[in-house]
């Protein structure tokens, strides 16, 4: 009876299966430092805040704001907040949870009026998204139910009267979001409620 030898045979088996072996541990070892270092350069640029609020009036054109109860001065905003980026959720969600939250009304809101580069000294920049939350019927303003662990109260005012609630910024803000509205060209870039290229003073 005839023995065959297969032992080159195995030797080499195990000789490929050992250098497949070693290839696929050296691409995963390259895959995770690459995706080390990509984690790395990701948490070294610079950081931005988003945030979103919608601008709503009623049938006489007074614009409605709230009062929160978490600032240090006495200002008032508009009904938004941060945007959950983290959690996959854009502006314009972001806008109409916060609206939700705040004040009761799941509004679904119309074009994006205004986009403001907010500079912070305390925090990192801002970039506040303000759409057109559009004109609130009687039935809708009586239905506004404030969250009481930010806010304290809400206000229909006057355009013209808005820079007595309003930080400077956000009043800049509402102001060319109105006027761009009114003339047809919206959304407008802002830099701190300013247009580009105008100086702060």
């Amino acid at each position: 009876m005839t023995t065959t030898d297969t032992s080159g045979t195995e030797t080499a088996e195990t000789a490929r299966t050992t250098a497949s072996a070693s290839a696929a541990a050296t691409e995963a070892a390259g895959a995770a430092e690459a995706a080390a270092d990509y984690a790395a350069y990701i948490a070294g640029l610079p950081k931005i805040l988003a945030g979103a609020a919608a601008l709503f009036q009623d049938a006489r054109g007074h614009v409605l704001v709230v009062e929160p109860n978490y600032r240090d001065d006495d200002r008032w905003i508009f009904p938004g907040g941060t945007v959950e980026s983290d959690l996959g959720e854009t502006p314009r969600q972001g806008a109409r949870r916060e609206t939700a939250e705040e004040i009761g009304l799941d509004v679904e809101l119309g074009p994006l009026l205004a986009v403001d580069w907010v500079p912070g000294t305390r925090r990192p920049p801002i970039v506040s998204y303000l759409y057109d939350g559009g004109v609130l019927d009687e039935q809708q303003l009586a239905a506004i139910r404030l969250q009481e662990e930010e806010l304290t109260a809400w206000r229909l005012v006057h355009p013209d009267e808005l820079g007595r609630y309003l930080s400077p910024g956000m009043d800049r803000r509402v102001r060319a979001a109105l006027t761009a509205r009114a003339a047809g060209r919206f959304p407008v870039e802002l830099e701190h409620g300013r247009e580009p290229g105008v100086e702060l003073r």
